[in-house]
């Protein structure tokens, strides 16, 4: 079984070595996602709310191009600066995943790229 680059061209390109996602298999993994524009790269939304809403825009993006939908993911990580900001993250992941939301995690970190205030990947199975 050989591993397939995923590469969707309406959610960022990869701001280092590493692909948006790969899909193993019948089972797709993310990058860590962040609130980036696709077109000009750079941050969105100075709120967590926003941040997370764009993110989960990029994500729906990347399974699109691998054939998924949201009802698809699995397992997420949520990776926040600020645990403070968890009812309002929360919400909007709340809001995006109604039905059946997959396993997550979340954790504080003590940063992340670009200074951003969440990241979040995803594990889809076909």
């Amino acid at each position: 079984m050989s591993n397939q680059i995923i590469v969707s061209e309406k959610a960022p390109k990869a701001v280092g070595p590493y692909s948006q996602a790969v899909l193993s298999g019948d089972t797709l993994f993310t990058s860590g996602i962040i609130a980036l524009d696709c077109v000009t790269n750079q941050v969105c939304g100075g709120d967590i709310r926003s941040q997370t809403e764009k993110i989960l825009e990029n994500l729906s993006e990347i399974l699109k191009s691998a054939g998924l939908t949201k009802s698809d993911v699995v397992k997420t990580t949520v990776f926040m600066t600020n645990l403070a900001d968890f009812a309002d993250m929360n919400d909007v992941y709340s809001d995006f995943f109604k039905k059946n939301p997959p396993a997550r995690t979340t954790v504080q970190v003590s940063a992340l790229p670009k200074g951003v205030l969440v990241e979040i990947d995803a594990i889809a199975k076909k």
